[in-house]
């Protein structure tokens, strides 16, 4: 017994490491950038839990497998990753299906067969049964891991539910245009390019959900002197369709409709004070869009 712990002391140390290192990385994002900024804490703690939960279910289901392989004398290692990866779900489905009896060795002649067996397949001999030492093993073996497996399963559905459910309702998630936090789209945008080098942004893209706001933030060194520069081409759109760029910066936004640019905007920041300020094109249906804007 002391010696099975000594081997799977490493193992726990694995996942021990493992978890640790999913909560690292979790919570580095969150201080070295403003990722969170503008969307609660909650979701992205609730999709982080359903992520662990769901890999504690598959762990606790292939290790339910990998003993019940040993009992049975399957390859316990390969169904064991087998559940593992394909997730409990397709995994159990899969092993039940083909699962074999428990089996037993022939004291005669040492072969491998089935406990209901009868009659030693290899050499004939009769094989006395133990149907009741059988029947408590079957029932009753590792019911730890099957038990952990649902009560993982249970909470990784709860945190799923939860999540779908709050990002559905719109809780917890910045999607006010003029906020000084950074925004957060439930759409999609089909988009070509997109850098900003040399303090330049350059967004060039297909077409995007209603509304979907695409930003970036710069900075101002000189609000007096500076002016904001934009050169956009919109493709073809469909009536009612615009392009709209804002400048926000703390209780201050300003708004300009830049759909039909006749030629490149030179837009003035003296209402705006020294420092960083997000820059955001909200679209609202404009297609094959390029665009190239700076601080200058």
């Amino acid at each position: 017994m002391n010696n099975a712990k000594k081997k799977r002391f490493p193992l726990y140390i694995g996942i021990l490491v493992i978890v640790l290192l999913i909560f690292s990385r979790f919570i580095l994002y969150f201080l070295r950038t403003d990722g969170f900024s503008g969307l609660s804490i909650l979701l992205p703690v609730l999709l982080l839990c359903f992520i662990l939960f769901a890999l504690c279910t598959s762990a606790f289901f292939a290790a339910w497998v990998y003993q019940d392989c040993k009992q049975r004398g399957d390859a316990p290692e390969l169904w064991a990753i087998i559940v593992f990866v394909t997730t409990p779900f397709i995994g159990l489905l899969i092993y039940f299906l083909r699962r074999s009896d428990i089996k037993t060795t022939c004291p005669a002649c040492g072969q491998r067969i089935s406990v209901k067996a009868n009659y030693c397949q290899e050499c004939g001999t009769h094989i006395e049964k133990e149907e009741p030492q059988v029947m408590v093993k079957q029932g009753t073996h590792h019911l730890k891991f099957m038990i952990a497996g649902m009560i993982s399963m249970a909470l990784m559905l709860i945190c799923l539910t939860s999540f779908i459910v709050s990002a559905a309702a719109g809780n917890g998630i910045n999607t006010k245009i003029t906020s000084n936090d950074r925004i957060w789209n439930l759409g999609t945008i089909s988009m070509n390019y997109n850098s900003y080098l040399d303090d330049v942004w350059r967004l060039d893209f297909n077409s995007a959900s209603e509304g979907f706001v695409k930003e970036q933030n710069m900075t101002i060194s000189d609000a007096d002197a500076q002016l904001l520069h934009a050169d956009i081409s919109c493709g073809a759109a469909q009536d009612g369709a615009t392009l709209v760029l804002w400048l926000v910066q703390g209780d201050v936004a300003k708004s300009i409709d830049v759909t039909n640019l006749s030629e490149p905007l030179e837009y003035p920041l003296n209402d705006f004070e020294n420092g960083n300020v997000r820059v955001r094109l909200q679209i609202n249906g404009v297609k094959n869009t390029v665009s190239e804007i700076y601080i200058q």
